[in-house]
This record gives C-alpha cells, sequence and structure tokens, in this order.
C-alpha cells in the first residue's frame, strides 16, 4: 500500500521554505564558497551570514547549486541520520540526503590517499544499485515497488568529509548545503541471494587492522535499510526529483561511526553479502 503523502511531509519536515525561497544570489555565493573550499581543501569557519542557509530548504536549494558547480554526473544519493545516534548528534528527528558525485565512487578495495579527506572517520552501509527509474510523482511510493526498481546490494563503506573547520557545529541547513557532508563512497561486489534476507537482523562488523572495533546490522538504520530506500524515493518526489537506474544510494551507518587513521586498513563484513574494504595512506 502506498505511503500517505501526509507521512512523507512530516518525515521531511516544515514545509514553509519551499513557498518562500532563498535568494538565488544567495544560494550562488554560499555554493561558490563551499565548492571552493571542496576544490582547495581549506575549510571554511561557516558561511556568512547573509548567505548562510537558515532552513533545510535553504540548505538543498544550496545543495543544487553546489551540484551543478561541479559539473559532473550525479551517481546517487547518501543519506544521513538515519539511526538515533545520528538523529541525536545532529539534533533531528528525520534523516537528510546529499548528492553522490561521480568521482567520489571507488571500488573495494580502496586505497584513500591522505590530503582526500580531513575528517577520517568511516560508515559500514548497505548501499542499493537502481536498476529503474523512480520519478518524481504525486502519488507516493511504497516499498514493494521502490524495491522492484532495486538491481542489486553492494557492502559499502562511506567516508564523509567535510567543507567546515567544525562540522558538528555548522547546524542542519548548513550541513546539507555542505553536500550532507559526502565524500567517498567505497563499494564492494554485488551480493548474492539477498531479496530474501531479513536485513534488519543481518549483521555488520567493522575491524581495522584486523581488530573488531564494532558491530551492528540493519536494524541501526530506520529498522531496516529498505525503510531508508523508501523515505529518500519520496523525499526526492517531493522536491520534484527522482532516483534514476544505474544509481546508488547508501542508506546509513549500520555500526558506530568509526575514527581512523593514516596506515589503517578497514574490512566492513557483512557476512553472506560480503565485504568492503579501504586503506588509508
Amino acid at each position: 500500500m502506498p505511503i500517505a503523502r501526509k507521512a512523507v511531509r512530516l518525515a521531511l519536515g516544515p514545509r514553509a521554505g519551499l513557498d518562500k525561497r532563498m535568494e538565488d544570489s544567495k544560494a550562488q555565493d554560499a555554493a561558490r564558497l563551499l565548492y571552493s573550499a571542496w576544490r582547495d581543501q581549506q575549510p571554511i569557519d561557516g558561511l556568512p551570514e547573509q548567505c548562510r542557509p537558515n532552513s533545510l530548504d535553504d540548505g538543498y536549494q544550496v545543495q543544487a547549486v553546489l551540484e551543478a558547480l561541479h559539473d559532473v554526473r550525479v551517481a546517487g544519493y547518501k543519506i544521513g541520520a538515519t539511526n538515533k545516534m545520528a538523529q541525536e548528534l545532529f539534533d533531528v528527528d528525520a534523516p537528510f540526503f546529499g548528492r553522490v558525485l561521480t568521482p567520489s565512487v571507488l571500488d573495494s578495495p580502496a586505497e584513500i590517499a591522505e590530503e582526500v579527506v580531513r575528517l577520517r572517520i568511516i560508515e559500514a552501509e548497505f548501499d542499493f544499485i537502481m536498476g529503474a527509474d523512480l520519478p518524481a510523482r504525486e502519488v507516493a511510493y511504497g516499498r514493494d515497488e521502490v524495491m522492484a526498481a532495486v538491481a542489486e546490494l553492494c557492502p559499502a563503506i562511506e567516508v564523509p568529509d567535510s567543507r567546515y573547520v567544525n562540522w558538528r557545529e555548522a547546524g542542519m541547513p548548513q550541513l546539507i548545503a555542505d553536500n550532507a557532508i559526502a565524500a567517498l563512497l567505497v563499494l564492494g561486489s554485488p551480493a548474492q541471494d539477498w531479496r530474501d534476507l531479513n536485513l534488519s537482523l543481518h549483521p555488520v562488523t567493522v575491524r581495522v587492522n584486523g581488530k573488531l572495533v564494532d558491530e551492528g546490522s540493519g536494524a541501526n538504520v530506520l529498522g531496516d535499510p529498505r525503510n531508508v530506500l523508501v523515505w529518500l524515493a519520496n523525499a526526492l518526489s517531493e522536491r520534484g526529483l527522482g532516483l534514476k537506474a544505474g544509481q546508488v544510494v547508501t542508506t546509513g551507518s549500520a555500526a558506530d561511526v568509526i575514527q581512523v587513521n593514516s596506515g589503517d586498513e578497514v574490512i566492513a563484513d557483512f557476512g553472506s553479502l560480503g565485504v568492503a574494504e579501504a586503506r588509508f595512506a
């Protein structure tokens, strides 16, 4: 049964920002500052008051301009704050999304150069590869329809990064503007025989240099990674966007966010679904 449109609106948060848009010139100024910080690897303290987004909708407006400035294909979407700990950290009660840009997607095992990311944190995630389009429309998408559009499930490691000196104090509108602190995505090989599995119960372990550092499961991301994908399909649709065949969707950290250091080797082990590996130079 399709999800009620009212429920989708509540999950997205206040809609007033869509009726009163941030001035285009201010969104352009904010995006240019973030793009320069990204390109030059020079983080900023925050966006100036005169072009700082003050709502989630403002943040998504800046994010869309930032995508255009990068002038590369959108490989998919990342979703943040899909577990309670992350929502408490960001002081939100619903997830948020950012664009995954094509140059950011790496195959496992991946070697991550020292200068590429600043934060050096990783998240072990269930990632879906779309096999069919889910365009924007008036009627909300239901779970069965969304999952029928999925081609593959991959184990993955997301490596977030921020263009702010202190991203924890930036606030959600600025984080969304900063492409939801997206950076790199390491994709493992597509899993086999996953469709009939209960992903909410499926275990995930994270090892750093061979040592077990955390364990989790699919239940940590909105109760099931499939729920996250449904949320995104409808969140994008509400904003006139859609998912396209071939795009990847990362569903949030199924285990704790792990701090790593130079020289560390990380393995996110999804058992029968496979592994994703990354080494930090």
